[in-house]
């Protein structure tokens, strides 16, 4: 190695969470003293927050409304300031619901055998088996070993944050960013060590890098309803309490093209500002050919898992294609909707994956690895849902949706979306974009409702908003990963990141403004 190649960064601590091994997060004194702040403010704030709202009269709500009021408010403060775990967190308010009399436990509890809760366990278990296989990573190499990629540094960037983008849309972004973390750092470490006279490569293509994997994770989830939890969430609230159901290949109506424009938006800002500083890398591509060829064969568990991945999506998509060709209202479109709807099309899949056969005399799947899925997503999915069907059964959102309309300086239905957007987009960067969509979405729908504007739209662009948190460590695990690296300054990830919230914001509002209405 030359004297001018940066030193490569050491590769970050490792540790295991929802079944995918994950670099953990590297964090300053200065952010670790911020993190023991966060959760002793929680400890006092919590129980505070709850006695006072409790106490406090409230003659404008029922008696259930006022205590859910209180357990609601409670919520919200543990889950930004993370004192617990937030499926416990979201379970805990469950339970309090039904400890204080909001209503019987069967009311309380049934959001937790909700469909959506199936699409996320077959979605996370086909999922599962795409990581534990490799296929993600066959794909991978497969692109970026493309003639047309070349040995090109931005050539390699752009294919590297599209596969990364297609790939998160049909798994964890967490698991893609893993598994794109470890090419990207190997891709890095082959671009330091050119010698014999090759130009170095400028250390801020690193960051380029780096900062592309997590970028177009996040952003490549939004084009499916299983590319991330805030999805799923924002569709349970809005076939709920809005009475609209969308199918999986309308949601991709919004979805791919929003993640299409955001990732042209990526790319431009990441190639201009993080540049390589030579035009070519003699070898580069040889060495993803190399590594490509090293896979090997396609083993008979990848068979099996990309056959029962590849008829899980048939089954999501074919639907809504045949209603695009048919109608809506035919008799196919609507014997698919009732005979296959899209939680039973993931158990489906996932089930098959217990049934083909796998390697060493395996199925492609086992329970044991089976069961490594993120279930505190399925818990804190199935307490927020819970709490946001008791707002609106309560009469809390009612007059949470009167008061709070009579503070937002907008009107309308444009102007009640572009608030829904920023305030989801600012929430999902001090907490998780999960717990984001489980607070913003129901309350959006409620101030919508209480100004008479139809709630659809500020719905959908809450949704697409709450996974848009680019700027710090703590606002995704995605983020964190990438910032374990040592590539990737605090000050670029904030700068970057702040110009992809904005252009999100826009391409949201855009896109969810101009289509949106057509879902109903």
């Amino acid at each position: 190695m030359t004297s001018s190649t940066p030193p490569l960064a050491p590769a970050p601590p490792h540790a295991t969470a929802g079944g995918v091994d994950v670099p953990l997060e590297v964090l300053s004194e200065r952010e670790q003293r911020f993190e023991r702040w966060r959760r002793k403010a929680g400890v006092v704030l919590a129980p505070l927050v709850f006695a006072t709202l409790l106490l406090l009269p409230m003659p404008a709500l029922s008696a259930p409304a006022h205590r859910l009021a209180a357990i609601l408010a409670t919520v919200v403060v543990l889950w930004i300031s993370e004192v617990l775990p937030m499926p416990v967190t979201a379970l805990l308010g469950a339970v309090a619901a039904v400890v204080l009399r909001v209503a019987p436990a069967k009311e309380v509890l049934a959001p937790f055998a909700d469909p959506l809760i199936f699409l996320f366990i077959g979605a996370f278990i086909v999922a599962r088996a795409i990581f534990l296989h490799g296929l993600d990573r066959r794909f991978a190499y497969a692109v970026l070993s493309l003639p047309w990629v070349g040995a090109r540094p931005s050539r390699i960037l752009f294919a590297f944050g599209a596969v990364t983008a297609l790939i998160s849309a049909w798994i964890s972004n967490t698991a893609t960013t893993a598994m794109m973390f470890g090419i990207g750092m190997s891709i890095l470490a082959f671009f330091f060590e050119q010698r014999d006279g090759a130009p170095a490569i400028d250390r801020r293509y690193a960051t380029g890098l780096m900062l592309m994997t997590t970028f177009a994770a996040s952003v490549g989830g939004l084009a499916t309803p299983v590319g991330t939890p805030p999805n799923v969430i924002g569709l349970g609230f809005i076939r709920e309490l809005v009475g609209v159901e969308i199918s999986f290949f309308r949601w991709m109506l919004i979805g791919v093209p929003v993640v299409a424009v955001l990732f042209a938006v990526m790319f431009v800002v990441l190639n201009t500002f993080c540049p390589a500083g030579v035009r070519e890398l003699a070898g580069s591509r040889a060495m993803i050919v190399e590594r490509r060829a090293a896979l090997g064969r396609w083993t008979t568990a990848q068979r099996s898992t990309a056959l029962a991945f590849g008829l899980t999506v048939l089954l999501w998509i074919v639907p809504g294609i045949v209603a695009l060709v048919l109608g809506e209202r035919s008799p196919v479109y609507l014997t698919l909707q009732r005979s296959i709807p899209e939680g039973v099309a993931a158990v489906a899949g996932a089930v098959l994956l217990f049934m083909l056969p796998g390697d060493g005399g395996e199925r492609a799947i086992t329970w044991t690895e089976a069961s490594r899925i993120d279930w505190g997503v399925v818990l804190l999915y199935g307490g927020g849902f819970a709490l946001g069907v008791l707002s609106f059964q309560t009469g809390l959102a009612e007059a949470m949706g009167r008061g709070l309309t009579s503070w937002l300086p907008v009107r309308g239905e444009l102007g009640l979306l572009a608030a829904s957007v920023i305030i989801a987009v600012i929430v999902s960067e001090t907490t998780s974009n999960t717990a984001s969509a489980n607070m913003v979405v129901p309350v959006v729908i409620s101030i919508a409702n209480a100004a008479g504007v139809d709630p659809l739209v500020p719905a959908l662009g809450a949704t697409f908003a709450s996974s848009l948190g680019f700027m710090l460590p703590v606002s995704t695990p995605c983020n964190a990963i990438v910032y374990g690296s040592g590539y990737v300054p605090l000050t670029r990830m904030m700068r970057y990141g702040v110009l992809l919230d904005l252009a999100g914001i826009v391409v949201v509002i855009v896109v969810v403004w101009l289509v949106g209405p057509m879902l109903r």
